[in-house]
């Protein structure tokens, strides 16, 4: 653990419970709260007597200041939600953070570094959405993500822009998040949504960390393929433009003139073909002038519900994702953690953890 870093825990822990750096001096004997603001700021080294202190006096684990695998004081999140309240939405992403904060750690120790810079799209809260949905198009030209770009999209954020991508068994009602750190950019996907919600949400917090600096995001926002906030709308704008370019969607032919029956028939043919929802791709072609946005409200709901089919066809992807899965493999191997940490740090048992190697076609550690 670094002096900075147990730094920002007591600092996290101190506003958690609405105390000011004159009383946690007080705590620790300390004659100024100065003293404080350079242990909360990581110019001043804390002793193993003062940690002893903070435990006993802060009724709190000692893990809680030692223990790498944990976010605290640490970074932000952005989480897609549809009616969770917010004791289980924090309780799940200090779930998460533990995740997060296990990649964090193990990845530079095994050799890969997170990206020196950070990729940003020059949009600022005034930007309109006809800009947003041009630097999605650019987006999809400049990394080469072809003709359905929701293939190579979680592919392309990982293995290109660095950004950990986490498919994870969410708690219900949670469609995903974002989370910024200082040195690693995250997005996690419930993996149980169906394929073109995932895509959907990908994009849309791709969005979201490419524009953090310029429009941070909130800390809860809801769900939706339309409306919000002028945020949220660009980044719906954005995120349509990613999986359903304006010349991929035009080779599905003219979208007027079809009776309603026929025009549903072809939305949901042309989303299933494009790994995205029928209502996406419905608001997409509002967005494109392909259609009118009275027809697009006249489309009833139940009929583009998974595009069509009577019931959901969704296989899920593999828990957590393949790079992460390789982290845990070389660091479990080389030593850095033990098979029963890393399985109980990802909340699952040894047999699991095996599974998850196995399934990702990740090395077994001799270990296991």
């Amino acid at each position: 653990m670094t002096t900075q870093l147990i730094g920002k825990r007591i600092k996290a822990l101190r506003e958690e419970r609405g105390l000011s750096q004159e009383n946690l001096a007080e705590i620790f004997g300390f004659n100024d709260r100065q003293t404080v603001s350079a242990i909360e700021t990581g110019a001043r080294r804390v002793t193993a007597q003062e940690l002893v202190l903070a435990v006993e006096r802060l009724d709190t684990p000692l893990e809680y200041f030692t223990d790498p695998f944990l976010l605290a004081g640490e970074g932000r999140f952005s989480w897609r939600q549809s009616g969770v309240d917010v004791q289980h939405l924090e309780a799940y992403e200090r779930r998460a953070g533990r995740w997060i904060a296990m990649f964090r750690t193990l990845a530079p120790q095994v050799g890969r570094e997170t990206p020196l810079m950070r990729r940003s799209l020059g949009l600022v809260r005034r930007s309109s959405f006809e800009e947003a949905m041009r630097a999605g198009e650019r987006f999809v030209a400049e990394f080469g993500l072809g003709e359905v770009p929701a293939v190579r999209l979680a592919h392309v954020m990982e293995r290109e822009l660095g950004i950990l991508v986490l498919m994870v068994d969410a708690h219900r009602g949670i469609s995903g998040a974002a989370c910024r750190l200082p040195e690693l950019d995250s997005v996690l996907i419930a993996r149980h949504e169906v394929a073109g919600r995932r895509h959907f949400d990908l994009a849309h917090e791709l969005f979201h960390l490419l524009t953090w600096d310029a429009m941070p995001p909130e800390h809860l926002e809801e769900a939706r393929e339309t409306g919000g906030n002028r945020v949220e709308q660009l980044a719906n704008n954005f995120a349509g433009a990613v999986l359903m370019p304006a010349d991929t969607v035009a080779r599905f032919g003219d979208w007027a003139g079809d009776g309603q029956d026929a025009l549903i028939a072809r939305l949901n043919a042309a989303a299933d073909a494009l790994h995205v929802t029928a209502s996406a791709l419905k608001w997409r072609l509002v967005a494109l002038g392909a259609m009118t946005s009275a027809t697009a409200r006249a489309i009833p709901d139940a009929a583009l519900r998974f595009n069509g089919r009577e019931d959901a066809e969704n296989v899920p992807p593999a828990l957590f994702s393949r790079p992460f899965t390789e982290i845990i493999g070389l660091a479990v191997g080389g030593g850095l953690v033990s098979v029963r940490r890393a399985a109980s740090g990802l909340e699952l048992s040894v047999d699991d953890l095996s599974d998850l190697f196995a399934v990702h076609g990740v090395a077994q550690p001799a270990e296991i």
